[in-house]
C-alpha cells in the first residue's frame, strides 16, 4: 500500500543552479557548462583520445593517513569469511540470522550456516552488524554530478576530470559500488575505475545522450541554428555528451557510434523537461520510426534503451518502439502505466519532490511546469505501485557537489511510499536486475544487488535496522563500517577482524 504522502513545502531561497532539480540537462547553466568543456576539450583534440583523458585520474590521491580507508586495496589472497552478522540479501525479505557469507576473489562462493568453520579463510566478524549488498544509483551523472557552474566555466580541464575521479572515491564510500551513467563522456572514468586507478563504483555508461534537433539534447545556442547539412558537429556534440540526429538513418548512426565506444545501453531523449528553454515539457520529441532505429540498433548489439520522457504520450510512443526502460515519466496516467506492465517495461523514478532537494526557479513557466512534475512523482510511485511495475531507483544529482552527500538520503526518504525492506530492495536487488538488461554488453557479468551464490562481492555492513527505516543511509560515515568492492575492502572500521 501507498503511505499518505506529507504536505510539500516550497522552500523559499535564493535561485542557483547548482541546487537539484529535475530534468537538468537542459538549463542555460548546463548549455554554458558544456560549451567552456567543449572548447577546452577540443582545442586539445582529446590528446590522443580515451588514453589521454584518463590520465588526470592518476593524479588523485593515492594514500590516507586514516588507517581504515583503503584507496588501493589487493584482492585477499585467502578466502574471507563473513561470520556474526544480520544479513539482508537484496530480495526485501526480512533480514535473517545464522548464515555467514564466504568470499573467494570476487564472488560470493558460499552461504554457510553460522558456526561453520572454512579452511584457511580470512575472519571478519561483523559483530551482529547489517550486512548487505552494495547500493546501486541508475540515474547517475559521474562526470557532472559534483561540477558547480562556476567551477566548470572556468577550470582547467584537467581538474575536471580529477574533480569526478574525487566525486567517484566519495562516491563509493557512500556505499554505492554500482552507477548506471545516464548521460555523459564517461568512458575514459570506467576505465580509470576498473584499472584501479582511482576508487570509485561500477560504471555502465550510455555515452552520449541521443536527441532531435530542439530536442532535450540539443543544447546549441540559437546562433548556431540552422545548421548546413555539412556543417561540423557542435562541441558538446564533439566531446561526446549528447548528439543530435534526425532521422532514421543520422539516429542509427550515433548510436551505433556510443556502442563503439563502449556503451552498455543507450539513452535517447523522447521528451521535454522543466529546466531547459527550447523544448516545453509537454513535447514528444522523436518520431516513432526514429525511436525504433535507436531500439534496432541497441538490440543488434543485445543490448537496450532507456528514454527520457515525462507525458502519457511520449511513454507510449517509446513503448511502442521497443523502448524497455522509462526514466522519469512522472507525468504518467493510467494508461501508460497499464502499458508500462503489459510490455514489461522498467520504471526509473527519481524523488523529484518539492523538499529540502527541490530548486525553486524564478520564472512562473518553470515554476508550474516543477510542481506538475512534483505532483506527477507522487502519482507516479502510487502508480507502479497499483499495477505492480517493476520500479528502478536513482537521484539525478547535477552539478551540485553540495548535495551530492544525500545520495543515501535521498533514498531514506523515499519510506512515505514503500515500506523500507521494499525500497532497499529497489536500490539493491531491482536495481541490479535493471543493470542486468544491458546483456551481452553488460560489463559485469556477474549478479549485482544481491547476497547469493554467483553474485559479486559488492557488500556493506552497517549500523542499521532495515525492518523499521533507512536513515542509517543518510550519514555513511558513521554507518557504513564496512565497505568491499568486487571482494576488496576499501573502509573497515570494524573494531576486530582477524585472519
Amino acid at each position: 500500500m501507498v503511505r499518505s504522502t506529507a504536505v510539500q513545502r516550497d522552500i523559499p531561497q535564493t535561485y542557483l543552479f547548482s541546487r537539484r532539480r529535475p530534468c537538468h540537462c537542459g538549463s542555460v547553466a548546463c548549455r554554458l557548462i558544456y560549451q567552456r568543456v567543449m572548447a577546452d576539450m577540443s582545442r586539445r583534440k582529446f590528446m590522443g583520445g580515451v588514453a589521454a583523458m584518463a590520465m588526470p585520474f592518476m593524479s588523485a590521491r593515492t594514500a590516507t593517513a586514516a588507517t581504515d580507508i583503503f584507496r588501493h586495496p589487493a584482492t585477499p589472497d585467502r578466502p574471507l569469511l563473513l561470520t556474526n552478522l544480520r544479513l539482508f540479501d537484496g530480495t526485501g525479505k526480512a533480514v535473517q540470522a545464522g548464515v555467514q557469507v564466504l568470499i573467494k576473489g570476487n564472488v560470493i562462493t558460499d552461504l554457510p550456516a553460522a558456526g561453520v568453520s572454512v579452511a584457511d579463510a580470512q575472519i571478519i566478524d561483523c559483530q551482529g552488524k547489517l550486512v548487505m549488498p552494495g547500493l546501486i544509483d541508475v540515474h547517475w551523472h559521474s562526470m557532472l554530478a559534483a561540477v558547480a557552474q562556476t567551477t566548470a566555466m572556468t577550470a582547467d580541464l584537467g581538474y575536471l576530470y580529477i574533480a569526478a575521479a574525487e566525486e567517484a572515491e566519495r562516491t563509493l564510500m557512500r556505499g554505492f559500488t554500482a552507477i548506471r551513467d545516464a548521460g555523459g563522456p564517461a568512458f575514459a572514468l570506467k576505465r580509470a575505475i576498473d584499472e584501479g586507478m582511482v576508487p570509485g563504483p561500477r560504471i555502465y555508461p550510455s555515452g552520449a545522450m541521443i536527441s532531435q534537433t530542439a530536442g532535450h539534447g540539443d543544447f546549441r545556442l540559437r546562433s548556431e541554428v540552422p545548421r548546413a547539412a555539412n556543417a561540423p558537429l557542435s562541441l558538446v556534440e564533439s566531446v561526446g555528451v549528447a548528439m543530435i540526429a534526425d532521422g532514421a538513418d543520422e539516429v542509427l548512426r550515433r548510436v551505433r557510434e556510443q556502442l563503439m565506444l563502449g556503451a552498455s545501453q543507450i539513452k535517447v531523449m523522447a521528451g521535454g523537461g522543466v529546466a531547459s528553454l527550447y523544448d516545453p515539457l509537454d513535447s514528444t520529441q522523436f518520431s516513432e520510426v526514429e525511436l525504433r532505429a535507436a531500439v534496432d540498433a541497441a538490440a543488434d548489439w543485445n543490448t537496450y534503451v532507456m528514454a527520457h520522457v515525462y507525458t502519457p504520450k511520449g511513454i507510449q510512443r517509446t513503448i511502442k518502439s521497443g523502448v524497455k526502460c522509462i526514466e522519469h515519466g512522472q507525468l504518467a496516467d493510467d494508461a501508460s502505466a497499464r502499458m508500462m506492465r503489459d510490455e514489461g517495461v522498467w520504471w526509473s523514478l527519481q524523488p523529484f519532490l518539492q523538499d529540502e532537494d527541490a530548486n525553486t526557479y524564478p520564472d512562473a513557466e518553470r515554476r508550474a511546469n516543477q510542481l506538475r512534475v512534483s505532483e506527477g512523482t507522487v502519482n507516479a510511485y502510487e502508480l507502479a505501485q497499483k499495477y505492480g511495475i517493476k520500479t528502478g531507483w536513482g537521484t539525478d544529482i547535477l552539478f551540485n557537489a553540495k548535495n551530492t552527500p544525500s545520495q543515501g538520503r535521498q533514498l531514506a526518504k523515499l519510506v512515505r511510499f514503500y515500506d523500507p525492506l521494499t525500497l532497499l530492495a529497489q536500490a539493491t536487488g531491482l536495481n541490479g536486475e535493471l543493470l542486468g538488461l544491458s546483456g551481452e554488453r553488460n560489463p559485469y557479468p556477474h549478479a549485482l544487488g544481491r547476497i547469493a551464490v554467483g553474485a559479486l562481492a559488492d557488500i556493506l555492513v552497517a549500523d542499521g535496522d532495515p525492518a523499521r527505516n533507512l536513515d542509517f543511509l543518510g550519514d555513511p560515515a558513521k554507518n557504513l563500517r564496512l565497505i568491499m568492492k568486487d571482494g576488496k575492502v576499501y573502509k573497515n572500521t570494524l573494531s576486530a577482524a582477524a585472519g
